[in-house]
Order: C-alpha cells, then sequence, then structure tokens
C-alpha cells in the first residue's frame, strides 16, 4: 500500500496517512457529487467507506454520477456504485447501506459525509455528530451553484496549518541589543506574511550555546534575512555558526454546531469579486430546501413562476433570521438564476464541490491542514450565455428527455449540448489531469456525436499511478495511458468518440500533429508535467490561433489557466521565475543542507554509472568519437579520455571481488582522501584575509569517516555501488552482505597522503576566472594508452538511467548512502529514503483532491469556449490552496497589443502571405521584399525562418544577388539544409522592418502559405 499511495505521502506525511488509515467514513448520497467525493477519499486510503443511498437511478444522474450505466437505471445507486468505487483501492473495504441513517448507525463512523440530504436531516446528523464527537462534511450542487460545511467539533487540534515545508537557515551573526537580539541568516528565512508569526528552534550555535537548549521562540520578522528575538543580555556572546529551524506549532480550532452555524455562519471566499454572494446563498440554499418540502419536487429550469416562487421563499427565510444571516437586500435576480438552474446536475461543479469536500474529509482524518471555517459557496454563472445571463433560453429548451444530459440540459438547454457533442479537441497526457479530464469530457457528451478527442500519452501505467489516476486499474499496470484511459471512459459514457495515441508532442511528431490536425480541431487541453512540453503546445495554439485549456497541481495546490485566441495573452506571455540551482562550489566542497548532498549524490550516479560508459561505447562504435572528443573546449578532452581509459583499462572488472574493491575504494576516496584534503587546504580554525573564521556562515566544517564493515550505511554504499558497477560491465552482482564484508576485510586501502598545491575553488566566480591548464602530454598519452576499438569488441558497457521508482535495482540505494555518508561528513542531519526519493527523484508531490477540483473548474472555462463567450471578464483563471484554505479567480489578461503606424496587433495576429501567384509560380525573395514595401510601407531589414538568416540588409552583394532571384522555399532549404516535409502546408518567417521614416518597428510574424 506504501508503493499505491506514496505521491500522496508526500502531501500528507507518514503520521497523517497512519491517522487516514484508522477512520471510518459515511458517505451519504450517491449522485454526482457524492460518488465524486466517496471516488476521492477511497483513493487517499482511509480505513472503509460506507455509500449510503435510498434512492433509485435516474436519467438526470447520467450527466455527472460516472458509475451509473442506462442499464442501471431504476436499481440504487449506493449499490450499482459500490462494486465500481471498490475496484479504487483493494486496501480500502467499500460496502453499502441502504437503510435509514440512525443515531446508532452514524457511531461507527469517524466522518460523516451528506449530500443531497434535506435541511432537516442535515440538522438531525449535524447536531447527534457535534454532540458526538463525529466530524461532519455537508455538500450540495445545485446547477452552477455549490455548497459545502464543516464541523469538526468544539476543540480539534490542526498539527499543520499551511502545508509549507518549515523554514530552515544558516546564521551569520547574531547582535545583543538592549531588549532584544537581531539574527541574521545566510539565506532568506521569510515566511508568508498569512503563516505569521511563528516560532524558532536553535541547533548548533557557537557561543551563545543557551540558545541550542531553548523551547520554540516566536521570532519577528525584520527583512528577507533578518529577524528579531527576546532579550538574550544574560547568554553568552555569540561565536559562530547556528542554524536556525521554524517549528510548526500545533493551533486549536473550534467549530460551531450546523444549527447554530445556521443563523451565525462563517464564510470563506472563493471569488472575491463575489463578496456579498455567500451570505445571499445561505439564504438561498435553505429557500430550495423550502421549496422542496413544499413541492416535493426543484423548481423547474428556466421556469419563471418557480423563480419568483424561491425569491418570496428567500425572502422570507431571510425575515425570520435573527443572527448574523440576515441580509439587509436579498439579490433576487441571483435567488432566480438559482431557481432556474437547481434543477441540473453538472459535472464540472460536483469535481469541483467534491474535490473541495474530499480534501475537508482528509483534513478531519489527520488533523493535517486548516479546515474550512465553516461554509463555502460558489457559482459559476458566467458560464450561461453571455446575452443576459442566459435569459433567452426556456423552459421548453430546458425539459427533462430522458437522456444522460437531461441535468446538463437543465442548465443550458439543448443547443449547448448539441454543440458539445461536434467538439473535436486534443488532449495531450493521460496521467492525473488526463484522467479527470476524460471522465469530465465523458460526462458532458464532449465528442459525443460527430466530434471527437484525440489523447495522446507516451507513458505506461505503473502501480504508483493508481492512487490518483483514477481510470486504471491494478490489472492495467504496464499498458499504455492513453488506450487504457480511452476504453475506461467509453465504460462510462459509449457515445464518446476518442482516440487514444503514444506520441510525444514536439517538432519530432509534426508529422502526425500537422497542419490538417490543427485545423480540424476546436480547442486542446493540456494535462503535462513540465513546462517545456506546456511551451510547446502553447505556441502552437497561438499558431494555429486555438484555445488552450491549462492548469497543473502540485500537492494541494492547484491553477487553471484559459488561453482565448485575441482576447488572453498565451501561457508562455508570463513564465515563473527559473527554478534556483545550487552552486557548483557548494555541492562539491561546501554542501550544507541535506538537498546539497542529495544532488552530490545524483552528480555522483551520473558520473559513475552512466556517462563513463556512454563515452566509453562511443569510443569503441563510432570511429570519429576521438577526433569530436578532441576539439572539446578547455579540459574537457583530458577528462573525458581519462574516463574512457579508466573505464576500459584501469577500473574494468574481471570479477565480483574487483566491483566490491572499486566501491571501496570510491567510498575511501570521497569520504575520507576528499575531505583529509579540504581540511589540509582550510584547517578548521583558517580566518579570512578579514580576519573572520572561513568556516562560518554558510561553509560547514567537515570531518573524514572511517570505514567499518559494521556500518550499515558503509556497507549500503558498497553494497549499492559495487552492484552498480556489475551492472554497468553486465556482470551478475550480489546481495550476500557477509560474503562482501569477508573481501572487505580482506583488501588493503593506502594511507592517504594530503598533497600541497592542490587548488581548490572557494566559490564559483573563482573557478570561472581560473585558468585552465591542459596537460597535453598526458593528453596525447592516452591517445596511446587507450586500446583500439577492434581490441575492445568483446566489450558491452551499459549505460545506467536513474529509475527512482524500482525498489530493486539499486539506484535509490546508492542515492541514499551516498548522500547521507556526505551528510555525515558535513554533520548534516540525513535524510530517510521517502524524503531522499522526493528530493533526488524530484518527484511532483500529487492527491487525488485537488486533481479533481482543478479539472472542473477548466471544464467550466471549456464550456464558456463551446457556448461562445467573447468577453474577457467571462473567463476565469484561478488558484487555490486547499490546505489554507484559500482561492483566487481573476479574469485572464488581456493579449499585449503593439503597434506599427495606426495598426494595432498582438501575438494573435500575423502577416498571410500566400506564395503561390496566380500563374502557379512561387514567390522570389525580390517579390516577397516589394509585397511589403508596396503592400504594408514596410522594407525588410532582416528575415529569418527558425535559427536559418534568409535575407539581410548587410549580406554580402553577390550573395544578395543570387538569393535576389530565388523562389522562397528554395533558400529555406539551401540554408538550413533540410528538406521541407510534405505535411508542410506554410512556413513561419520573422522580420525586421523600417518604416518610411526608417525607424525600427515591431511587426508580427508572417505566415507563407507554400501549398
Amino acid at each position: 500500500q506504501k508503493k499505491y499511495i506514496y505521491s500522496q505521502r508526500y502531501v500528507l506525511g507518514h503520521d497523517a496517512m497512519k491517522r487516514m488509515q484508522s477512520s471510518n467514513v459515511l458517505v451519504s448520497g450517491l449522485r454526482g457529487l457524492g460518488v465524486e467525493i466517496a471516488k476521492n477519499i477511497i483513493l487517499g486510503g482511509v480505513k472503509s467507506v460506507t455509500l449510503h443511498d435510498q434512492g433509485q437511478a435516474e436519467w438526470r444522474d447520467l450527466s455527472s454520477q460516472f458509475y451509473l450505466r442506462e442499464e442501471d437505471l431504476g436499481k440504487n445507486r449506493a449499490e450499482v456504485s459500490q462494486t465500481r468505487l471498490a475496484e479504487l483501492n483493494s486496501y480500502v473495504p467499500v460496502v453499502a447501506y441502504t437503510e435509514a441513517l440512525t443515531d446508532d448507525y452514524l457511531t461507527q463512523f469517524q466522518v460523516v459525509v451528506l449530500t443531497n440530504s434535506p435541511l432537516e436531516e442535515q440538522q438531525r446528523v449535524g447536531d447527534f455528530c457535534h454532540s458526538n464527537g463525529i466530524k461532519l462534511v455537508i455538500a450540495d450542487t445545485r446547477g452552477l451553484f455549490g455548497q459545502l460545511f464543516c464541523d469538526f467539533g468544539e476543540e480539534m487540534l490542526v498539527i499543520d496549518t499551511n502545508g509549507e515545508q518549515p523554514l530552515s537557515a544558516m546564521i551569520s551573526m547574531i547582535t545583543k541589543v538592549s531588549t532584544f537580539t537581531t539574527i541574521q541568516a545566510v539565506e532568506v528565512f521569510k515566511s508568508h506574511p498569512c503563516f505569521s508569526p511563528y516560532s524558532v528552534i536553535f541547533t548548533e550555535v557557537q557561543g551563545m550555546t543557551e540558545l541550542n537548549s531553548c523551547q520554540p521562540i516566536e521570532i519577528k520578522t525584520l527583512g528577507p534575512y533578518t529577524f528579531s528575538i527576546c532579550d538574550t543580555t544574560g547568554f553568552s556572546d555569540y561565536v559562530r555558526g547556528g542554524i536556525v529551524s521554524q517549528v510548526k506549532m500545533p493551533q486549536k480550532v473550534a467549530f460551531k454546531s450546523f444549527t447554530t452555524s445556521m443563523t451565525e455562519p462563517e464564510f470563506v471566499v472563493t471569488d472575491f469579486a463575489k463578496f456579498e454572494r455567500p451570505g445571499q446563498l445561505h439564504l438561498g440554499f435553505q429557500a430550495l430546501h423550502s421549496y422542496q418540502r413544499k413541492h416535493s419536487r426543484l423548481p423547474k429550469p428556466w421556469c419563471q413562476a418557480d423563480g419568483e416562487e424561491l425569491v418570496s421563499l428567500a425572502k422570507e427565510v431571510n425575515s425570520s433570521q435573527t443572527g448574523s444571516a440576515k441580509v439587509d437586500e436579498l439579490d433576487d435576480k441571483l435567488i432566480k438564476k438559482l431557481a432556474f438552474v437547481s434543477a441540473g446536475d453538472l459535472a464540472p461543479i460536483n469535481a469541483f464541490i467534491g474535490g473541495l469536500a474530499a480534501q475537508e474529509v482528509m483534513k478531519a482524518c489527520t488533523g493535517k491542514f486548516m479546515p474550512m471555517m465553516q461554509w463555502l459557496y460558489f457559482d459559476a454563472l458566467e458560464c450561461l450565455s453571455e446575452e443576459e445571463g442566459g435569459a433567452m433560453l426556456t423552459e421548453e429548451d430546458c425539459a427533462p428527455r430522458n437522456s444522460r444530459y437531461d441535468g446538463q440540459i437543465a442548465v443550458f438547454g439543448s443547443q449547448l449540448q448539441e454543440e458539445l457533442a461536434k467538439q473535436r479537441y486534443f488532449l495531450v497526457g493521460a496521467g492525473a489531469i488526463g484522467c479527470e479530464l476524460l471522465k469530465n469530457f465523458a460526462m458532458i457528451g464532449l465528442a459525443g456525436g460527430e466530434g471527437e478527442v484525440i489523447v495522446t500519452d507516451m507513458d505506461t501505467i505503473e502501480k504508483s499511478n493508481l492512487n490518483r489516476q483514477f481510470l486504471f486499474r491494478p490489472w492495467d499496470v504496464t499498458k499504455m495511458k492513453s488506450e487504457t484511459a480511452a476504453a475506461a471512459v467509453k465504460q462510462m459514457n459509449p457515445s464518446i468518440r476518442i482516440t487514444g495515441h503514444q506520441n510525444r508532442v514536439g517538432p519530432e511528431t509534426e508529422r502526425v500533429y500537422d497542419d490538417d490536425f490543427f485545423e480540424s480541431l476546436h480547442g486542446v487541453a493540456n494535462a503535462l508535467d513540465n513546462v517545456d512540453a506546456r511551451m510547446y503546445m502553447d505556441r502552437r495554439c497561438v499558431y494555429y490561433r486555438k484555445p488552450l485549456l491549462e492548469s497543473g497541481t502540485l500537492g494541494t495546490k492547484g491553477n487553471v489557466q484559459v488561453v482565448i485566441p485575441f482576447l488572453t495573452e498565451s501561457y508562455s506571455s508570463s513564465q515563473d521565475p527559473p527554478e534556483k540551482s545550487i552552486p557548483i562550489c557548494t555541492l562539491k566542497n561546501f554542501p550544507n543542507a541535506i538537498e546539497h548532498t542529495l544532488q552530490w549524490a545524483r552528480d555522483e550516479f551520473e558520473g559513475l554509472f552512466k556517462q563513463p560508459s556512454e563515452n566509453a561505447m562511443q569510443y569503441l562504435t563510432d570511429a570519429k568519437f576521438l577526433e569530436r572528443t578532441l576539439k572539446l573546449p578547455g579540459a574537457q578532452p583530458l577528462e573525458v579520455l581519462e574516463a574512457v581509459y579508466k573505464s576500459l583499462v584501469i577500473d574494468c572488472p574481471r570479477s565480483w571481488a574487483d566491483c566490491v574493491t572499486w566501491a571501496r575504494h570510491h567510498w575511501q576516496c570521497q569520504y575520507s582522501n576528499n575531505i583529509h584534503q579540504l581540511l589540509h587546504n582550510f584547517p578548521p580554525e583558517q580566518l579570512t584575509s578579514s580576519g573572520a573564521p572561513f568556516w562560518s556562515g554558510p561553509k560547514r566544517c567537515p570531518h573524514p569517516l572511517e570505514f567499518s564493515t559494521s556500518n550499515n550505511l558503509h556497507m549500503d554504499y558498497v553494497m549499492s555501488g559495487a552492484n552498480l558497477f556489475a551492472q554497468s560491465y553486465g556482470m551478475q552482482g550480489s546481495t550476500d552482505r557477509v560474503g562482501v564484508a569477508k573481501i572487505l576485510d580482506s583488501l588493503s586501502v593506502p594511507t592517504f597522503v594530503p598533497r600541497s598545491g592542490v587548488k581548490i575553488h572557494v566559490s564559483d566566480q573563482e573557478l570561472q576566472s581560473a585558468n585552465v591548464n591542459v596537460d597535453d602530454n598526458r593528453l596525447e598519452e592516452l591517445k596511446t594508452l587507450l586500446p583500439g576499438p577492434e581490441a575492445s569488441s568483446h566489450f558491452k558497457l551499459t549505460a545506467i538511467d536513474f529509475e527512482k521508482d524500482d525498489d530493486s535495482n539499486f539506484h535509490m540505494d546508492f542515492i541514499v548512502a551516498a548522500s547521507n555518508l556526505r551528510a555525515e561528513n558535513y554533520n548534516i542531519p540525513p535524510a530517510d529514503r521517502h524524503k531522499s526519493k522526493l528530493i533526488a527523484g524530484k518527484i511532483i508531490p500529487a492527491i487525488a483532491t485537488t486533481t479533481a477540483a482543478v479539472v472542473g473548474l477548466v471544464c467550466l472555462e471549456l464550456i464558456k469556449i463551446v457556448q461562445g463567450h467573447k468577453k474577457v471578464e467571462s473567463f476565469k483563471n484561478g488558484f487555490m490552496n486547499l490546505a489554507l484554505p484559500f482561492f483566487g479567480f481573476s479574469e485572464p489578461i488581456s493579449a499585449p497589443s503593439h503597434k506599427y503606424y495606426d495598426i494595432d496587433w498582438s501575438l494573435w495576429d500575423r502577416f498571410e502571405v500566400k506564395g503561390l501567384q496566380a500563374n502557379g509560380e512561387e514567390m522570389t525573395l525580390r517579390q516577397f521584399l516589394d509585397y511589403f514595401k508596396n503592400e504594408h510601407q514596410l522594407e525588410i531589414t532582416m528575415l529569418s525562418q527558425g535559427v536559418s538568416m534568409l535575407y539581410s540588409f548587410f549580406m554580402p552583394a553577390a550573395k544578395l544577388k543570387e538569393r535576389l532571384l530565388l523562389p522562397m522555399t528554395e533558400i529555406v532549404t539551401k540554408v538550413s539544409k533540410k528538406k521541407l516535409g510534405k505535411h508542410v502546408k506554410a512556413l513561419v518567417f520573422e522580420l525586421c522592418c523600417n518604416d518610411l521614416t526608417e525607424e525600427d518597428v515591431e511587426v508580427p510574424y508572417v505566415r507563407y502559405t507554400i501549398r
């Protein structure tokens, strides 16, 4: 089970997962919202889930309940869903219950979730749970509206309020002042304002050692690097060193009961542009309960009379309020729209509210992250037609049709359903986000007619995917993701037309995803996990002028961006700051954090088991390898050939014992000899030119290690290193630690004597400015010492690619051992395998709840696109952090505007030039230049295609004379030395131009059509 939920474990942590695995959860109501919540918490790994529903499946359920089929109509929703939900996680027992919820029955659960329950049931169960220490979540969706309520008892201890990693930094200076003490850190030590104030502890402080034994101290932030603490005038004087670490202090929170909270509500605002709506909708949802109680049904879709009645009921509810729930003036239009769409059942709304509700269940089980206090209301009225918010719809448009889309037709009418069925969409990625998108696509009827969804993903399914990529089952492991996901959603909605591909998106597949392909699309949805692929797809969507739905998650954080042609900026228009890199000298000689030692260990892995084997095999198989290598700059030729010589001659093993010997000598070099040399160059008491200790601030003074076969970490390094070394030479390894220890005991390791004159660079600047002295004599010697390829034809070295998820391949064993040994050298606290895998494997923490919520928002934007919305204010970019919880919505940024002469243009604009003239001949370069001069009053000074310069005003006269007469495509092929594929219908040219006043002007690119 650890492997099944390992990605989620990086979000919640070990302790929280243990608490969740002891929680029994009841989910009542198995319509679309209930099944979404149940799915997410089953994937999360609670102890058990009980599904409760006394109703039978109806047509309108099929618009969002993805585990109901048409053949299930008339059957109990809980019983039908139980088998399919149980498949999600074999470690979580799932049972169905179809009787009434009695007080006695409720006592067996730690958390109760109510959906689609009458107000009286909510009040009865809510007050019972509050009195008996059972945590409660109530969730409801009504068309484009959602409601969520939490009550986790009169006193709940929240262990981690924000989910952020605690800050830690080395101290550079501590200064005493009369009434307080100022502390300066080596790096930024400033948390987000909403996480302040916070407490810290101190370790490794020299001089003012009293700080090391202090309990957590609350600090006051003074700047990015500085903060103050209490008066320390009675403490010893600071000398050097020290680490300050943030401590997460548990926080107690108290909840009101359901009945009390109804009249004295606290709201979580999801959209600050709708700040007043929670109070209005709090009354509106109560009015809906009154309406149902009175008529035994919800208001009819888009029925004016029912809308008026709901407004009257809401006014009655408001007038009866005695607490803070009362509003000064009811928003009649809002309440009427609630009535119009309340009979609807929308998959995207259920996905969003269901993701949030499931996250609150996990908070209730674990005490991890801040619970929602206590009411949340959400609406997506922007999805309605921009013409007066959908006022053009009629009862007839939205009446039930005994169709699987009745729940959606009730909100948007039949015309949108017809448009959805025609859509042709390209989904890139079938991982966690891709699976959720496909489920929503199937539910809303995207490509349910003559349209098509094309999904591509080149990956196969792994066991670790199963707890968040919910379309896959254990028996699907090793199958292709795209084909398996496509087959799974066909089960949910047989009408969807979907095709699975296994292609990577990029220049290499532009023959597949060519002009014809993109021009046939209505839009693209990204479900990618890397920025490069996202930016490539963004460029393709801008070029083909297609809408792009972009989203991503990181643990409990998620974001949504919608890109609309001619309306918004593109994904690439704004970028995150580059990832912070670790200086080379820090990695090589002066690590001070476990992240440094783990990166060093990853570099060791590449430098020992991958790069040398690749270079050696290239030397043996590529006749031009030596020639290419000798042309490399600086000391690279010597470094590469030394490594090849070592691989083929010096280090080449002939037995398992040789592999063990190699690993032992490498251990000695890295963890003893190199440290002795470093301390020889920079003794522990060395001072800098300014008189400050050299080993202070970010520099931790190391100490060498002494090898021992009785030390498990030492043996882990030798065992993993020797096995990987054997693998790279195609030899059989061993896991016999006793046998390896015997080999090690028989070895004689020479005593190391530090050498004088060895240069060790202290900073990257010093390293870059250092002169590289290449030993030409040694280079020539190596050329003669290297065996000829023909003499080494029996060699078959294998370059080992790092794979973090196979626990039997020794990869992570080596990384953990190598990193923690180096950490021991420098007195850095070690990291366990779990944390090491997270950092070294660059794992993106993931959890099903965030993915579901994010994709719900994505599909709301998709509906707006299909509706044909034209106003930028109709669309919403969103960011959420479910740990806080926090929501931020904003309208997309408009595409930046540029201008030449009086013509405005943006990234969506371009010059369209037809290369073929009326006579069938292609335009020459001269004609191309003349065209822009005559048609656009622009003089082209430079013209390029990709990285190829086709024309410039400073080009030599002879070359210019020749090119002016050539057709444009001929120039492109001649300069780029590449033929144009038959799939290429147009070329992209970039221009530098002058206007008529000979001033430089910025202009769009050119789409030059050749077919």
